[in-house]
């Protein structure tokens, strides 16, 4: 049972309170220690989250909490707090974790809008956490500013776990409430609709997050109502350029895509959303980009009754939609004037994204550069190098028809190329390297060729695709 006063001093299951950090509705922070830990060793600083029981308590926060206790220990990563320990409702129930230093997202609002530069780092490294997230089964629901912090190291971190889901693990929230789930200004059009599985739904809530750093105002206002959640099924956000022109078209066009009613008309991954973030010049600009005003009362009306008859449609899992959207990279050796080899990469390419229909090509290639001294950046002809490989990619590529939305185009320039390549692979979050390999001679065999370096150190799928006539022509390692 939980006691009725909670002071600094007292010891809970080895674990010493310190100092009361926080008291919100549904629960207290403290900081606390080990007793037993130590005693030459620096105290390791710790939080524990201690839920507020009582008669008049929301239900949902109980149960939210037993959601937390269940899913933090399986979490994992940078992007999450480091889990200790927990204490169930037989007696003293309580979250213990690694305490993270510095303040939440919160405390930037307050100065939005923000400068350009700050919203697209900030909505990157959140991405990316995302990202982590959806890959170890699990989607947010209550993404919002005081529901991220940042390590020192510049890493976005997700705490609360209270409103999430886990796809392994049973959704108490689903089972046991039928009212949508989430915080007013960032709940998701499908949450509204009771639908807790989609893991784009925590993309919709980045989407508001930016909009917000980027304007100053909130899409979708402040409902506190169900009717008022329910408007954004069918009442479009203005267009934050009309708020803030200096906010460039590539971005509304992003901001405006995250805030889709559909969720199939979003990014179909969070390492997507954060693709397009880190690469503004491959962004295929819709009439989202253009927008300087709301929809009118005809388009609204029309999609009112529809949303007057929206059910929830089951969705896919956050595994499954992982899956689906992956990041294919084909890198390119423009310099290897080999029409054969070409052949082979489009071919690999192509076999590749028939089993992922979803997925987005990035095309990538290397312009070698001097690890000392100037370098030239025009050919004998006087041609740029840089947009002569850029050229080069789109030529290459233009046999396979892929749709401009799923392809983008990358010219690297580095003295290492398997080293850019790598480097490129992790930065985007790819999921499979498709790599084209000469001829061997005695001299490759000596110094490693750009494939074998590539493979060795790559942490995702690399597939080597050699011509006919020179081996194999693909493997993957």
């Amino acid at each position: 049972m939980t006691p009725h006063r909670l002071e600094a001093g007292m010891v809970i299951d080895g674990f010493r309170l310190e100092e009361k950090l926080h008291k919100g509705g549904m629960a207290t922070l403290w900081r606390v220690v080990r007793v037993d830990a130590d005693p030459g060793a620096p105290p390791e600083p710790l939080l524990m989250k201690i839920p507020i029981l009582g008669d008049h308590n929301d239900p949902a926060a109980i149960v939210g909490f037993e959601v937390e206790q269940m899913i933090m220990p399986k979490l994992k990563g940078i992007h999450v707090p480091r889990y200790v320990s927990a204490g169930d409702f037989t007696g003293q129930p309580y979250i213990v974790m690694e305490l993270i230093g510095g303040k939440s997202l919160r405390a930037r609002f307050d100065e939005a809008p923000l400068p350009i530069e700050e919203v697209v780092d900030i909505g990157i490294k959140v991405a990316y956490a995302l990202h982590d997230l959806h890959r170890q089964n699990v989607i947010h629901l209550d993404v919002k500013p005081s529901n991220i912090m940042f390590r020192e190291t510049g890493e976005a971190i997700l705490i609360d776990y209270g409103l999430s889901r886990h796809d392994k693990l049973p959704d108490l929230l689903a089972e046991e409430f039928r009212l949508p789930m989430g915080t007013g200004p960032y709940i998701s059009p499908e949450q509204v609709l009771h639908i807790r599985n989609d893991p784009r739904s925590d993309l919709f809530a980045l989407g508001v997050l930016m909009y917000h750093l980027a304007t100053g105002e909130r899409p979708h206002g402040n409902p506190t109502s169900v009717s008022g959640l329910r408007r954004r099924l069918y009442r479009d956000a203005v267009p934050p350029r009309a708020i803030n022109d200096k906010i460039p078209l590539w971005l509304q066009e992003i901001i405006l895509r995250c805030l889709e009613v559909d969720p199939s008309a979003r990014h179909d991954t969070a390492a997507l959303l954060a693709f397009d973030l880190q690469n503004p010049e491959q962004v295929q600009l819709t009439e989202r980009a253009r927008k300087r005003a709301r929809d009118g009362f005809l388009t609204v009306t029309r999609r009112w009754f529809h949303a007057v008859g929206m059910e929830p449609v089951p969705q896919q899992s956050a595994s499954q939609q992982l899956m689906r959207a992956p990041i294919i990279m084909v890198a390119i050796d423009l310099n290897y004037n080999s029409d054969a080899l070409a052949d082979a990469l489009r071919v690999a390419a192509r076999r590749v994204l028939q089993t992922e229909p979803g997925a987005r090509l990035a095309c990538v290639t290397v312009q070698k550069t001097n690890r000392i001294g100037m370098d030239e950046v025009v050919d004998r002809h006087g041609h740029n190098l840089h947009v002569k490989h850029l050229v080069g990619l789109k030529h290459w590529a233009r046999p396979l028809a892929i749709p401009p939305d799923k392809i983008t185009f990358h010219v690297l320039e580095a003295p290492d190329p398997a080293t850019a390549l790598v480097d490129y692979a992790k930065v985007n979050d790819v999921d499979h390297i498709v790599i084209g390999s000469r001829g061997s001679s005695a001299l490759r065999r000596y110094l490693g060729s750009v494939s074998s370096q590539v493979v060795a150190q790559a942490d995702c799928t690399v597939t080597v695709v050699k011509s006919a006539g020179s081996g194999a022509n693909a493997g993957n390692a």
